[in-house]
């Protein structure tokens, strides 16, 4: 049976690994994490937050360039990080690019009482999406709003939405607990209370509500509530590795605030080195044929010992 969790005893994530594993993250530099690109994974790293956010704005701009009448095409992107969504807009805009035929998926939405959150939610990712990016695109040149999709506790319509459009490229940051979007890692219970799940059992979950690891309510109410967690849902509905294994390309942005420098290097070595873990569930993109990981260099920081 596999140790407990050092912070979630009836959640499986990352401190049930061996420590041999995690102590091999901890010492990898910057050098150490280049020399661990391979076919179908590329690491890429930015001098400035400037470089850092236009590049991940950039990647909007080239899925839905790829839009035309007969094959629609979109992008599926996060609310965490969120600087790169008024530079989408600002881009649309001086290109008079015309969005008629592109679409956008959010990644997730938070779920209160059974219930998707509506528009005026705080915390809510629509709301996010709306107020930093389309509702700053003009209106001649924006999507129909049927063309933007988001995730509902009612999920058929967002999944049979991935049938209107290729999505060339999925877009998303890295939660503290390893996740993205909120792929969280399960529970400790039942068929899998002494493991987690296969990769091959996690990867077949599609959209769905989720309970959200004890991780992901600290890190939101740190990044976006100033660690307001009473103000946090513990439910959200989440895109899911069925929709990811749809995308052309997984590209994943580290600014260094959403995770730390250990997070980091974790997934980054257990996807180049194909060790695929539930308990870590970015590494199960260790089996997506596209993966691009593009650090801040200023965010990437060490595992050095450094008290404060």
């Amino acid at each position: 049976m596999r140790k407990m969790s050092k912070v979630a005893p009836g959640w499986w994530d990352y401190t049930t690994l061996d420590k041999e594993l995690l102590d091999e993250a901890a010492r990898l530099s910057e050098k150490d994490v280049l020399k661990l690109q391979r076919p179908g994974f590329q690491v890429r790293f930015y001098d400035t937050p400037q470089e850092f956010y236009l590049a991940e704005a950039l990647e909007y701009i080239e899925a839905w360039k790829q839009a035309t009448p007969d094959s629609p095409a979109g992008i599926c992107g996060p609310i965490g990080p969120t600087e790169q969504l008024p530079l989408v807009a600002q881009l649309v805009n001086a290109l008079g690019m015309r969005l008629d035929h592109c679409h956008f998926w959010g990644m997730d939405e938070w779920v209160v009482d059974g219930k998707t959150v509506s528009r005026d939610f705080p915390l809510g990712f629509a709301r996010a999406a709306y107020d930093l990016c389309f509702d700053r695109i003009r209106p001649e040149l924006r999507m129909p709003d049927t063309q933007i999709h988001f995730p509902d506790v009612d999920t058929a319509p967002f999944i049979k939405s991935w049938n209107k459009a290729r999505c060339v490229l999925m877009q998303g940051g890295q939660g503290e607990v390893k996740h993205w979007a909120f792929n969280d890692p399960p529970k400790r219970e039942g068929d899998y209370a002494d493991a987690p799940p296969p990769p091959e059992v996690y990867r077949k979950l599609t959209t769905r509500v989720v309970d959200l690891h004890p991780m992901t309510l600290m890190q939101n109410a740190r990044t976006s509530g100033g660690g307001t967690v009473q103000n946090v849902p513990h439910e959200a509905v989440t895109v899911g590795p069925a929709e990811t294994w749809r995308a052309e390309t997984v590209s994943i942005w580290h600014p260094g605030h959403h995770d730390n420098p250990f997070g980091m290097r974790l997934t980054t070595l257990m996807i180049a080195k194909r060790l695929p873990d539930a308990s870590v569930p970015m590494s199960l993109l260790a089996d997506h044929p596209n993966v691009r990981f593009s650090f801040l260099r200023p965010g990437f920081g060490t595992c050095d010992v450094e008290m404060h």
